[in-house]
């Protein structure tokens, strides 16, 4: 049968025992259960950040969701009585249409959510980690709390772990009011949280591989190489087309706040406060590994001693090329030509 967690009160050395219930005791799950859980993250995971509530989704608003420390995009699917089978589709539902949101919109949810910027909240969570070295959302993990669970649930979340590595876990909650009206919420998993982060590092490899290495092309190479990224209709591209490559050749050194006040300039519709996660995928971009031909014409550094690139430039050797390159690239560009 499913997972049932019985309490007793101890009172005047005799055991009472503690029948009260969320549902009885008049909380209701959006509007209690869930501040409650966002307020203290551990209860959901150690390793888990809150970045959003009641997000919309394609399926209707998702309870909450979180970002671990491996990049993952965390779904949070709460139920204030038992935790039916039927949790596990919905929660694989609004899973698959987050698997489809890009690093933007994940940033904005959480800025909107946390008044902070995707970095800023990682950086003060996981201090140790590098958010532009990971590939956020690249996988996704759902977490199902409840006060009870069905057997078959917890059957089915046991054959998904074990057969397929999927990263589902179900954490079932005790809700106690005491004879002296104190509230205790306590919490049994399913899966145990070493087994589960076990899985998640053993199922993803979320490192990208990143350097800082520039390339060595000759301007044959180099050319088409930068034409085909800078084409490419992905926003990131496009930024660093549009706004990070024309900044630096108006003048010899763009420091990060310069190029953030350029975001604005571009586009004065743009959240001042969601600048920060712009600059992160663009330096995300600029260290991959794969993308050494950048680094050979766009030279950054480290002057603070953090994870941060800043004071960006065009290399002297290459700004006629790139002057060139965003010539060839006008008629591409919406509105040009």
């Amino acid at each position: 049968m499913g997972t049932v967690v019985k309490m007793w009160q101890i009172i005047n050395g005799v055991l009472k025992p503690v029948e009260t219930t969320l549902k009885g005791e008049g909380h209701k799950e959006p509007y209690d259960l869930e501040p409650w859980l966002a307020s203290n993250p551990e209860i959901i995971g150690s390793d888990i950040a809150i970045i959003g509530r009641q997000v919309q989704t394609k399926s209707g608003p998702l309870d909450l969701i979180g970002i671990d420390k491996t990049g993952n995009v965390v779904i949070v699917e709460l139920k204030r009585d038992r935790l039916p089978r039927e949790a596990l589709a919905q929660a694989i539902d609004y899973a698959s249409d987050v698997a489809d949101w890009s690093l933007e919109k994940i940033s904005g949810i959480c800025s909107d959510y946390a008044q902070k910027s995707l970095e800023e909240l990682f950086e003060e969570k996981f201090p140790d980690i590098e958010l532009e070295n990971l590939s956020v959302n690249e996988t996704q993990r759902i977490v199902l709390i409840g006060f009870s669970i069905d057997a078959s649930l917890e059957r089915m979340i046991d054959w998904l772990v074990d057969k397929y590595g999927i990263s589902i876990n179900a954490s079932v909650l005790s809700y106690v009011k005491t004879s002296s009206g104190d509230e205790l919420l306590a919490k049994t998993s399913i899966i145990s949280e070493e087994l589960e982060q076990t899985k998640v590092k053993g199922q993803k490899k979320f490192e990208i591989p990143m350097s800082d290495e520039p390339g060595e092309y000759d301007i044959e190479h180099l050319k088409p190489l930068l034409i085909e990224y800078l084409s490419k209709p992905k926003i990131t591209n496009q930024r660093i087309r549009d706004i990070l490559i024309p900044a630096c050749l108006q003048k010899d050194v763009l420091t990060r706040s310069e190029l953030k006040k350029e975001f604005n300039n571009h586009d004065p519709n743009i959240d001042e406060s969601r600048s920060g996660y712009y600059l992160t995928a663009i330096s995300s971009q600029m260290g991959m590994a794969k993308n050494d031909f950048l680094r050979q014409i766009i030279a950054y550094e480290y002057p603070n001693f953090t994870w941060e690139k800043d004071n960006f430039s065009i290399r002297k050797q290459y700004r006629e090329l790139v002057k060139q390159v965003l010539e060839e690239l006008k008629p591409a560009v919406p509105g040009a030509g």
